[in-house]
């Protein structure tokens, strides 16, 4: 199949591994027509990240492509997953991309589901080097601030911090951290960038603790 040709939804968490993989899978001529987000149950925060719908509802309208939403608990997260998807095929949805990087068990669920609906799973960060994946992030022009931390592995200090060059550093210095938070330990909300048409303006709010991780409230402004 020609990639050229190759119409996509992204899996959308609103974190800088996400845009990485839209931004790459647009530079492959890839067409992504919708941001496909999973929150919880009552629609108000994204199920994995914890930014709320109105950040990503931002995100979205930034880059001009068209946000859809399946909320759902843990449990019915794989069938809401498919059923959305069945809804985007009906749209001429062909691809999914995803952006994950090298965790097997990750990959071997995208392949499945993707398998079982029948759509071409595209994974343009798989087994890239950490570091150079933020230097590429980075070095694009990407934006972006931590949003979310688990407290086995860094303090609340760490929210609010923008992903720079400085910040890699800290990580490395730190010691057993997956530099792109890949088990957990970080996760981050992408304000600006290639991807976007502007610059989301936002304003951090109050930190919260919740089942060992620390999240930062992220408004529009």
């Amino acid at each position: 199949m020609d990639k050229k040709t190759i119409k996509a939804f992204c899996s959308w968490s609103g974190g800088k591994e996400s845009a990485l993989s839209l931004y790459r899978a647009k530079l492959q001529g890839i067409e992504i027509n919708y941001l496909l987000n999973m929150a919880g149950e009552d629609g108000k925060f994204s199920r994995s990240h914890g930014l709320s719908s109105k950040i990503l509802r931002a995100q979205a309208g930034a880059t001009g492509i068209s946000l859809v939403q399946s909320f759902t608990s843990w449990e019915d997260y794989e069938k809401k997953f498919k059923n959305k998807v069945f809804k985007l095929k009906e749209k001429g949805i062909k691809a999914g991309v995803f952006g994950d990087i090298d965790l097997e068990e990750h990959k071997n669920w995208v392949e499945r589901v993707c398998r079982e609906i029948g759509i071409k799973p595209i994974l343009p960060l798989w087994k890239n080097d950490r570091e150079k994946l933020l230097e590429d992030f980075i070095e694009a022009g990407f934006k972006a601030i931590v949003v979310n931390i688990c407290c086995d592995f860094l303090d609340e200090s760490w929210l609010g911090r923008q992903i720079d060059r400085e910040f890699v550093q800290d990580l490395k210095s730190h010691g057993k951290i997956d530099l792109c938070g890949e088990k957990g330990e970080y996760h981050s909300f992408v304000f600006d960038g290639p991807i976007f048409n502007k610059r989301i303006k936002f304003k951090p709010g109050e930190k919260l603790l919740r089942e060992n991780r620390y999240f930062l409230e992220v408004r529009v402004v």
